[in-house]
């Protein structure tokens, strides 16, 4: 893309000097993102993919009301609502978005002095990435309002279960046959995992806004590595607030990579599941009920066997969803995905014990 059409596109928001240059950030996997340079205050400008986010127009709304509460949350606190929460720049007339040939673009001021890290390395990162979205879901314990579902049937597994089935009898691509073994992977736990979401259905466990998307880069850090706060709200929705803390778990506590082909690094850390827990638990454990207490471990399995059922499900329907670099790719994700899992379900005694002992010492 052209700088002169980005700077077209960046001149319809409401900048607050010049352009002097725009750039290039980061190879994103679902949206485009430059840095917009004025002459006082660089911006983010995205290019959000609307092929993901069918109603982008709702997403940016939903981004809009959860960042105001946010904000007046910060500072009731004496916080810096500028620096602990995404700020979104409206466009010259107001609007959330600009559409220029078909496509939607936002803006937000970027925050200056931030770091992000792609893996939690340490002990430390571990723990305060789990304060980072721990204290994201405590300043929204309050929020009520609805949200429109950007996407749907988000981590909804019976949703998944519709999908899966249909591809099962569909067999696009002739792979069914193959994947006996696999397919018995997620046959054995369907009923554990609806009971599990009869939960949400019936209120047991309650909706509250989640993040979903709780990977440690969108996460912002000061040079301290402090949190600062929580980015990338496109997937902002309602759900169980459990959600976030399973899909973290299961991107922090991997000990080898989600498509990792030597299944022997594959595992859950421990070690990376209790300082997670902490840190979470340090900002979260006020606001939580006693069933999402109790039901808290639990989710990193229920994510987990979502996601093994996704890779598996694509590979069935001949890779259309996700990105693959090679013919397998999917099925590898599955299996290794699958490998942490079951070594969530040999540990999970313990994730429980570790879980029931943060909660009794604070």
């Amino acid at each position: 893309m052209t700088e002169p059409r980005l700077r077209t596109i960046a001149e319809q928001f409401a900048l607050d000097a010049p352009i002097v240059a725009i750039e290039r950030l980061g190879e994103g996997f679902i949206n485009d993102t430059f840095v917009v340079n004025t002459l006082s205050t660089r911006y983010i400008l995205q290019r959000k993919n609307s092929n993901v986010f069918e109603d982008v127009p709702a997403m940016m709304d939903n981004i809009a009301r959860v960042t105001a509460h946010l904000k007046r949350k910060v500072l009731t606190q004496g916080g810096d609502p500028e620096r602990e929460v995404l700020t979104v720049v409206p466009t010259t007339e107001g609007a959330l978005y600009h559409i220029h040939d078909g496509d939607y673009w936002a803006m937000s001021l970027f925050i200056e002095g931030s770091v992000t890290h792609d893996v939690a390395d340490t002990p430390r990162l571990a723990y305060m990435g789990g304060r980072g979205i721990g204290r994201f879901q405590s300043l929204l314990a309050d929020f009520e309002e609805p949200l429109a579902e950007v996407i749907r049937g988000f981590h909804n597994i019976r949703w998944r279960f519709e999908q899966w089935d249909r591809s099962l009898a569909e067999d696009r691509v002739g792979r069914r046959a193959a994947l006996a073994e696999q397919i018995a992977w997620i046959e054995s736990r369907r009923d554990k995992m609806l009971s599990f979401w009869g939960l949400v259905e019936r209120g047991v466990l309650p909706k509250r806004v989640t993040h979903n998307d709780t990977k440690l880069s969108n996460i912002l850090f000061d040079e301290r590595d402090e949190v600062l706060c929580v980015i990338d709200l496109d997937t902002v929705m309602s759900s169980t607030s459990l959600n976030d803390f399973g899909d973290a778990i299961r991107s922090y506590a991997n000990t080898g990579a989600e498509d990792d082909r030597d299944l022997s690094r594959v595992g859950l850390s421990i070690d990376k599941f209790r300082c997670y827990a902490e840190g979470y638990l340090s900002e979260r454990l006020s606001s939580m009920t006693a069933a999402e207490c109790e039901w808290l471990a639990f989710a990193a399995l229920y994510i987990t066997y979502e996601q093994v059922l996704r890779f598996l499900m694509d590979y069935i329907d001949g890779d259309v969803y996700y990105k693959t670099a090679y013919s397998e790719h999917n099925l590898v994700r599955a299996t290794a995905q699958y490998k942490l899992l079951c070594s969530m379900e040999e540990h999970y005694s313990t994730m429980q014990q570790i879980i029931r002992d943060i909660i009794a010492a604070r």
